[in-house]
């Protein structure tokens, strides 16, 4: 994977000093980092502003949800032709699935930690407080926008060699990392080929502050509970608790196999 950067000195003592010379060096540390430097650094600036920095700061320039929405576009038609031309022998489910893996929350989010991108996102103090630069859906928005603001500034081909670097070239990595793994979309998936109902997923409690919750989840199949699981979104709790479901599942079709044999 990419070696984290650390930035010098921490972001919260950069924007103790006056406004442009803080947005200057964050954009001086991203060249740093990615080796990208932009035509229009406003750009940039957008790209790395979450909304919340904005609220906090009275700012003029625009969070970097517009350009998440280009840059999500423009992720998965780079990934999906790297996949079209790469894997000749996968159909369109596999394509689909392998997808899937490299474009989500959970890829975007870890690439965007060990590269060192999440500690240059323009957070409110609030925001900060409260995790913000860890929690991965800033992270992988920050990502998708990152990308949708080097194809307005350079085209494609550069939006395209970012994504290469960050994420293509660790894709074996990344697709053999378990906690990629689908586990709701396996799990539905078996209980379907059994002519079996959806799994039915409940939030038992809550746990926690606001911004540090933890949810704990169970799953049901037939009526019956058969996992559970906990995570600090619901998500991430249904995933854990289809695992542990599918685990179980798949030890008892073993047990009567095996009395059958």
């Amino acid at each position: 994977m990419i070696i984290a950067v650390k930035l010098f000195g921490s972001i919260k003592n950069l924007f103790k000093k006056n406004r442009k010379q803080a947005h200057q060096e964050l954009v001086s540390e991203f060249n740093k980092i990615f080796g990208y430097q932009f035509n229009d650094t406003l750009l940039l600036l957008e790209a790395l502003t979450h909304r919340s920095y904005i609220y906090a700061n009275d700012h003029r320039l625009p969070s970097n949800e517009r350009l998440e929405f280009l840059g999500d576009s423009i992720l998965g038609l780079v990934i999906a032709e790297y996949l079209y031309k790469l894997h000749t022998d996968y159909d369109e489910g596999d394509l689909t699935k392998t997808k899937a893996i490299l474009v989500n929350e959970i890829t975007l989010a870890r690439v965007g930690i060990e590269s060192g991108l999440n500690d240059l996102i323009l957070l409110s103090p609030e925001e900060e407080k409260s995790g913000g630069r860890e929690r991965l859906s800033i992270i992988s928005d920050a990502m998708e926008a990152v990308i949708g603001a080097l194809y307005l500034d350079s085209g494609l081909e550069a939006a395209a060699r970012f994504i290469d670097d960050v994420i293509i070239s660790h894709s074996d990595d990344l697709l053999s990392d378990s906690a990629q793994r689908n586990y709701k979309g396996e799990l539905l998936e078996y209980l379907q080929s059994r002519g079996e109902d959806p799994p039915y997923y409940e939030v038992v409690s809550e746990s926690g502050p606001d911004h540090e919750k933890t949810f704990n989840v169970v799953v049901r199949t037939a009526g019956e509970i058969t996992g559970s699981g906990s995570g600090t979104s619901k998500k991430e709790a249904e995933q854990h608790a289809a695992a542990e479901s599918m685990k179980l599942l798949k030890s008892r079709e073993y047990d009567e196999t095996s009395k059958e044999d």
